[in-house]
């Protein structure tokens, strides 16, 4: 009787571990498919496969590294963040995913937190020269100039033909007003990439901060060869002609970038300067007045709404869901039929008496996810948004995959002002496999 144990014993373990290890085998199929499908550019199959590897095995880290790069590439950055941060927890010596959150809060503009990230990436990977440039962007992003230049400079120790390392320590190093030194890294630029026009026009930023006209106005053909709608290349040249007193080639290029930026202070006083010179005193006045009207405007302050997305576009990104008003058994409390009904009143235009059917429905059904998130879409469209966002909210508390509900919970939200609740609750939507909620994301969680 003991072997007859002993035996079913053996037979029992044996059988637990062949579904283990069928799971096991499961989970890594789903990720070596998300791989593929990253690889092919299809991040939206790659985040859905990630994820099913992550529900059948939720402590493999690289299954939350590799879904945050889908996230990422889909411009969800938040939602990227999360999936590192869980990754970090895993291993917290993965110098990847130390680096990967840095650039996703440097697309947020929290360059201080991604500081910190790309530092820890190159504690843990000293030789990784894209930890490096990436905390001279940050550190630039943040004015912090000297450590910039450092970072920069051991980017190309390390990589000595990084095109974007030298342009940004030569641009550094204007910042710093060391302009003859950032001639050096322009020019092994353009000898590395003759046609990046940036360079040129770098080149004879500098040149002109040297008082060298002839150089940059040779630099500054070049870049508006290769960028004729260039504005700041046609304020430096016009200035650099106004020094050499060509007045009338200046007065072209000031003539000419105002056009492209009709709020250029710059162009208004370089064409007034010329125009003056060239006894053109009435239309000199009106650029210098021009110019100082412009300039007495703060045109870089950016005006903050409630919310980026509007109640317009509000409308229309909520247009996008379809109903969910599918024939379901009618149970006892007839609530199916409230529900019904609701759909076919507010079809008619009947918002009013909607609402109304929809609260019977929740009265006689108060687990009805459908009516309650049916019951937001109509008050948001009668733009009762706080109403709308506890409708989708209750939606999400009975059914927590209810990809909908956060979709236009995260665009009210937004709306109102919340952007990063509002993009963290797309970011959940897009999860969860509605993949409208990444061209939002894409468009207003930027």
């Amino acid at each position: 009787m003991l072997k007859f144990y002993t035996s079913l014993l053996v037979l029992v373990t044996a059988s637990v571990l062949s579904i283990q290890a069928k799971a096991q085998q499961t989970a890594v199929d789903y990720f070596e498919s998300g791989v593929t499908k990253s690889r092919s550019g299809d991040f939206t199959g790659a985040l859905q496969a990630f994820s099913m590897a992550i529900t059948m095995n939720p402590d493999n880290g690289p299954s939350y590294y590799n879904r945050g790069l889908a996230k990422a590439n889909l411009k969800d950055h938040r939602g990227a963040i999360l999936d590192y941060d869980r990754a970090i927890e895993l291993n917290p010596k993965d110098a990847l995913a130390y680096l990967s959150r840095g650039v996703s809060k440097s697309k947020q503009d929290d360059h201080r937190s991604a500081l910190l990230d790309y530092g820890r990436a190159i504690e843990l990977n000293p030789d990784e020269a894209q930890a490096y440039y990436n905390r001279g962007a940050s550190r630039s992003r943040l004015e912090q100039y000297r450590g910039a230049l450092q970072d920069f400079t051991r980017t190309l120790e390390l990589e000595p033909n990084n095109q974007s390392a030298l342009y940004a320590r030569g641009i550094t190093k204007q910042k710093l007003e060391e302009f003859s030194s950032s001639l050096a890294d322009f020019t092994k630029l353009i000898e590395l990439n003759p046609k990046r026009g940036q360079a040129y026009a770098a080149r004879g930023a500098s040149r002109v901060e040297l008082n060298d006209f002839t150089g940059a106005i040779a630099d500054l053909n070049k870049a508006i060869e290769l960028n004729a709608e260039d504005t700041e290349s046609y304020l430096n040249r016009g200035f650099a002609k106004g020094k050499t007193e060509d007045f009338k080639g200046a007065n072209i290029d000031f003539d000419r970038a105002i056009s492209l930026d009709k709020n250029s202070h710059r162009g208004y006083y370089g064409r007034g300067f010329c125009r003056s010179k060239l006894g053109d005193q009435k239309g000199a006045v009106q650029d210098f007045n021009q110019a100082i009207d412009l300039n007495n405007t703060n045109t870089d302050t950016k005006v903050f709404y409630n919310g980026r997305l509007n109640r317009g576009a509000l409308d229309n990104l909520r247009a996008v869901v379809q109903e969910r008003n599918k024939i379901n058994e009618l149970s006892g409390e007839r609530s199916e039929a409230y529900f019904s009904l609701a759909v076919s009143r507010n079809k008619q235009g009947d918002a009013k008496l909607a609402i109304a059917d929809l609260n019977k429905a929740i009265e006689l059904n108060p687990t009805y996810a459908e009516a309650y998130f049916t019951r937001g879409m109509i008050k948001s469209s009668q733009n009762d948004q706080k109403g709308a966002l506890l409708d989708c909210s209750s939606a999400i508390k009975l059914n927590p995959r209810y990809a909908e509900a956060y979709y236009i919970r995260g665009i009210i939200r937004h709306s109102l002002g919340d952007e990063n609740g509002g993009c963290l609750d797309l970011s959940k939507s897009g999860e969860l496999g509605y993949t409208p909620a990444y061209k939002v994301i894409s468009d207003y969680c930027n």
